[in-house]
């Protein structure tokens, strides 16, 4: 018949397996943990109640149970105290360590309003923690500036730049016989104040780029192309039509008649000899 010192052992073994069981069994959230580690402490405690000063002392403190081998005792009947006992005692005292252990883990994993990780947060302060902010249409814009690198952005900012220079302005090549007679009739015939301001595309360093640009914007890929505020009024047949109808003032003063001044420079006398 097993003695009392081997049934005692049992039970204790009993009962460790069915508590780390239980654990495996359950989900814990924080007030689980919480009634978890009473039942652990009353059972420990009502245990040692039973077994008064034999086998490992088991210490019950405020932030849960710590299990402590104060005193190895002949667990396995044999008569004395041996190796045998002292690892067993170390081993009971090792499982409730880590069944402790996984408890508190699972409940602070389950805490609620756990903080974000510091890269996560906006703004700066405590207040911070956990805030995830949507940008409106202006945020966004603000926050993500237009990239001036970009070629296409620079093509849009230059032409942007050559239309506030004046309000006529003409792009030409050098070379280009359309182009010279449009600038003989605008610059030679005509008064214009403010006085067109003149691109020359073949010496532009964005000469070809801002031709596409002004092909998408216009309609016109060709040069002339002669823009009043900064809509083509044409190339160098329409300033020549335009002129030989004289109707060319007319034109642009319908499209600026505050800002532009325009008159002929020579006027044929009417009447005489």
């Amino acid at each position: 018949m097993p003695s009392a010192r081997r049934v005692r052992f049992l039970v204790m073994v009993g009962m460790a397996v069915i508590v780390t069981t239980l654990f495996f069994t359950s989900q814990f959230g924080s007030d689980e943990s919480r009634a978890f580690q009473d039942f652990y402490g009353k059972t420990v405690n009502a245990m040692e109640r039973k077994r008064g000063s034999g086998g490992a002392q088991i210490i019950m403190d405020g932030k849960g149970a710590t299990a402590v081998v104060s005193e190895a005792k002949d667990k396995d009947g044999d008569g004395a105290v041996g190796e045998d006992d002292v690892q067993q005692a170390k081993e009971m005292a090792e499982r409730l360590r880590e069944a402790e252990q996984r408890a508190k883990d699972q409940a602070n994993a389950k805490a609620p309003l756990k903080p974000d990780s510091p890269s996560e947060l906006v703004g700066v302060g405590s207040s911070a923690g956990g805030q995830h902010r949507k940008l409106g249409d202006k945020d966004a814009s603000a926050a993500n500036p237009k990239d001036e690198s970009d070629p296409a952005s620079k093509v849009e900012a230059t032409l942007n730049e050559i239309l506030k220079k004046s309000p006529v302005i003409v792009f030409s090549k050098s070379y280009c016989p359309f182009s010279k007679r449009a600038k003989g009739v605008l610059l030679e015939k005509y008064t214009i104040d403010p006085a067109p301001y003149v691109v020359e595309l073949d010496q532009h360093p964005m000469g070809k780029e801002l031709q596409a640009k002004l092909g998408e914007m216009t309609g016109r890929s060709t040069v002339p192309n002669i823009l009043v505020n900064g809509k083509s009024i044409g190339g160098g047949d329409e300033i020549s039509e335009l002129d030989a109808r004289k109707t060319l003032i007319d034109k642009i003063k319908s499209i600026d008649n505050k800002r532009i001044a325009m008159k002929e420079k020579f006027t044929r006398p009417r009447g005489g000899d």
